[in-house]
């Protein structure tokens, strides 16, 4: 009997083990400086996601980067993916081997980052990780930065694409139609009700639950504390800690397919990722989002509303004036200053 026990204690040891192997890669996709640092000693890829402007001002050393990855690896008028031979061919320029370890990174909680790491899952590489904090905290840990541009060596890029995580306009639809999928809205609260409108319709998907992906930080508004001088440092955009997290998403199904999106894509891959890393087994991101479900008016919409073009016009032509009207006041200063 005792041996019998112990047999079973094993098997149960190493099932559970097997189980929780998937969940404990999924948890390392998320990292901290100290992973960074050990990880930039090891060789891996560091991928500076900011611009070419932020870039020169001071990275990681050793980072690279191929500016913004938004607008680099996206068509410039849908904003969805580019074709795969064309992602491969500016990766694999900038010395982006999807076989090697990589760590993306941008300024703290940065969604362009996130975007950078979801598309090298989309492409299939072996060892991908995010590191939230970004030069932000890389800089408050007192660690070097430098100005220097590094570059690795060109390297041919084989994608191997997971399709499954992504999701189209027709397949979001079809999911409503089976209503077995639940939906995440990432986008801000007026962008939600339809009064924020960044398409042809504004609104949100039936049945989506609204999140905005600022709902995973310490402190959603340090965006606006920031810019008010009422904070000095970025710290409340840190990710709150998981409990909280579990908490913030309670309602969700973790078994259930779940849609994230938000405009473009790109803060929904960042409460994509969360939600991965909290073990939600299948997590999709919408990468057209509302930019193309909010255009097609095929797909339902709830809370729908309307771009209206002459309003736009209306208020074009009111700043027009106004600029028109400082104009001519700087004019007359330039004179009454020559007479001077």
């Amino acid at each position: 009997m005792r041996q019998l026990r112990l047999i079973a204690l094993l098997v149960g040891a190493a099932l559970a083990c097997s189980l929780a192997g998937p969940v404990r890669a999924q948890q390392a996709a998320i990292v901290d400086t100290d992973f960074v640092v050990a990880a930039a000693a090891r060789g891996a890829i560091l991928w500076d996601v900011r611009s070419e402007e932020d870039y020169k001002k001071g990275h990681i050393p050793g980072a690279i980067t191929i500016d913004d990855p938004q607008t680099q690896l996206r068509d410039s008028k849908t904003e969805d993916y580019l074709p795969v031979p064309q992602l491969e061919k500016i990766l694999g320029e900038a010395g982006i081997d999807l076989g090697k370890e990589i760590v993306v990174y941008g300024a703290k909680a940065l969604p362009s980052a996130y975007f950078a790491y979801q598309t090298l899952r989309y492409l299939g590489a072996a060892s991908a990780h995010i590191y939230h904090g970004g030069i932000d905290d890389w800089r408050a840990a007192g660690k070097a930065i430098s100005t220097e541009r590094s570059t690795l060596p060109a390297v041919a890029v084989g994608a191997r694409l997971n399709p499954s995580l992504l999701v189209s306009t027709q397949d979001v639809v079809a999911s409503l139609e089976r209503k077995d999928a639940q939906i995440v809205d990432a986008r801000t609260a007026r962008e939600f009700s339809g009064d924020d409108i960044r398409a042809l319709r504004g609104g949100h998907i039936p049945g989506a639950v609204n999140i905005p992906y600022e709902s995973n930080w310490v402190d959603p508004d340090t965006p606006r504390k920031l810019q008010r001088r009422l904070v000095n440092n970025k710290d409340g955009m840190s990710l709150k800690e998981r409990g909280a997290l579990q908490q913030l998403y309670a309602a969700l199904d973790p078994q259930k397919e779940t849609i994230v999106y938000c405009q473009s894509g790109a803060r929904a891959s960042e409460t994509a990722t969360v939600l991965q890393e909290l073990g939600f087994r299948n997590v999709r991101i919408y990468d057209s989002s509302w930019l193309g479900y909010g255009n097609d008016f095929t797909a339902p919409v709830a809370n729908v509303s309307y771009f209206n073009v002459g309003r736009v016009n209306g208020l074009l032509n009111q700043l027009q004036g106004r600029v028109d009207a400082l104009e001519a006041e700087l004019e007359a200063l330039k004179a009454q200053v020559g007479k001077k």
